[in-house]
């Protein structure tokens, strides 16, 4: 099952309580204060992990409370501090306060570590306050309770290649062509109802991972269909795949391409910006040559390359991978331009 949203709690460590003693030996009448400090509280801290692909536990398991610290003892002992909480999620996660509704993080590589719910700090024992006018406090500090968080976790798939289009438009099929990927295919709407990844071996050392979203409607954006539930795994994209079925004769290519650029309009501005490739799926079954036409029309009004491509047969499928390459080492290179980004380190980020 693939779960990409999760809602869940997270508390700190409480801070241990300082200690009130008084050193009482043997030969030793003025032994004076000797209250050790308590423990530091453990932290909650998110990380990373390749091994994880979905928020799936998440769904059983919301909440997560870090060891708290050990009281301080006499003989100037202090209490141990807790362990914290490492909570591993997949890479991709944004983390957000639900109460403030603020994105607290994006834990988009691997190993990076947030610290989600801090610690509390122990409390000094009496032997902190000892002073030359008070030889004997009996003062001491209590423990600070851990930081408590409502969190809600969601994941946006890391994928070079994103796949659109309107359901049934042949998505299924052209990764399951081009990767090893295996979703489920089938001729009624909706068939995919889950995200698939699927990589792509090209040879000499160079691969991209595609990514196959359920199909979008009109409305999508707010909701209609699979909706937002789906259309933020492909934000991460750099280069989209438009398909159309041009086959499909109940319906106007022209407006189906409409339809989708709406959507990702809607959804997010710098979406319908992005480099994207109009793709005509199932050619080899194109009874009327001029819905191809019209989309490659369309493509060039647009601003957009074009192919025309069979799954089955295998048509078209070559160029369309090459020109994928070459979109996606034009977008390495204007990566490389741009400044370092301040969150690409593995250390940890307080909350």
């Amino acid at each position: 099952m693939f779960v990409d949203e999760a809602r869940i709690v997270v508390r700190g460590g409480d801070g241990g309580n300082g200690c009130v003693s008084f050193r009482r030996e043997k030969y030793v009448p003025r032994g004076g204060p000797d209250g050790g400090d308590g423990g530091d509280g453990g932290s909650v801290v998110l990380v990373t992990d390749p091994s994880v692909s979905t928020l799936l536990s998440f769904r059983y398991h919301r909440h997560f409370q870090a060891e708290r610290g050990r009281h301080g003892q006499g003989s100037n002992r202090t209490g141990r501090s807790g362990a914290d909480l490492e909570v591993h999620v997949p890479i991709g996660t944004v983390v957000y306060d639900d109460e403030r509704l603020e994105t607290l993080d994006d834990l988009s590589a691997p190993q990076r570590r947030f610290v989600a719910a801090q610690g509390g700090r122990g409390g000094r024992g009496n032997a902190r306050f000892t002073s030359s006018v008070r030889q004997a406090p009996t003062r001491h500090d209590p423990g600070t309770p851990g930081e408590v968080r409502y969190l809600r976790l969601e994941l946006k798939l890391l994928a070079d290649v994103g796949l659109v289009g309107l359901p049934n438009a042949g998505k299924s099929t052209l990764i399951s062509r081009i990767s090893a990927a295996r979703p489920k295919i089938a001729d009624y709407p909706f068939t995919t109802l889950e995200p698939h990844l699927g990589v792509v071996d090209r040879g000499d050392a160079r691969s991209f991972v595609v990514a196959d979203i359920p199909g979008l409607i009109e409305g999508a954006h707010l909701g209609a269909g699979l909706g937002t539930r789906f259309l933020r795994h492909i934000e991460r994209c750099s280069v989209l795949l438009h398909l159309v079925d041009p086959t499909v004769t109940a319906s106007d290519p022209v407006v189906d391409v409409a339809i989708v650029s709406a959507e990702l309009q809607s959804h997010r501005a710098e979406l319908a910006a992005r480099p994207r490739v109009l793709v005509a799926t199932k050619a080899d079954a194109v009874q009327d040559a001029t819905a191809v036409a019209r989309l490659r029309e369309v493509a060039g009004r647009e601003g957009l390359e074009f192919h025309a491509v069979s799954s089955v047969s295998g048509l078209g499928i070559e160029e369309l991978l090459r020109s994928v390459d070459r979109i996606l080492l034009r977008a390495a290179a204007a990566r490389d331009l741009l400044p370092p980004d301040p969150f690409g380190d593995a250390e940890p980020v307080r909350g």
